[in-house]
């Protein structure tokens, strides 16, 4: 991977860090200004089913945004572009569709079996 591409997937991890940490002020910030003490039962049950979804998302993001900084901290070492467990150059096309990912296709799928198989027993 060029020092171009490296540049390239730095700027879009850290742009999409700053989004999610961006979108998780904005939902502290609305909680806090909700006071959801809906005067209908119904109305408050809707509310609080739709700010449980939101809280999930944001756990998901913060999940992710573990991924990204571990992403971020490859491109420095070098390591970014590269599959953990072979080695071999992960694909520009799979870093653009998942800038996270940090293992080829095939490993990422041999991995998957063998998780698979041993949930299965």
């Amino acid at each position: 991977m060029c020092a171009k591409h490296r540049a390239y997937f730095l700027r879009k991890l850290k742009a999409w860090k700053e989004a999610i940490v961006d979108e998780s002020r904005a939902t502290m910030a609305q909680l806090q200004v909700d006071s959801m003490r809906e005067p209908d039962l119904a109305d408050r049950a809707s509310s609080e089913t739709d700010w449980s979804i939101e809280l999930r998302t944001r756990d998901r993001q913060r999940k992710l945004i573990a991924k990204i900084d571990c992403a971020i901290r490859r491109l420095y070492e070098g390591e970014y572009g590269y599959c953990e467990v072979t080695g071999e150059p992960i694909s520009l096309a799979r870093l653009e569709a998942r800038p996270t990912a940090s293992m080829t296709v095939e490993a990422q799928e041999r991995h998957e079996r063998i998780e698979r198989v041993s949930r299965d027993d």
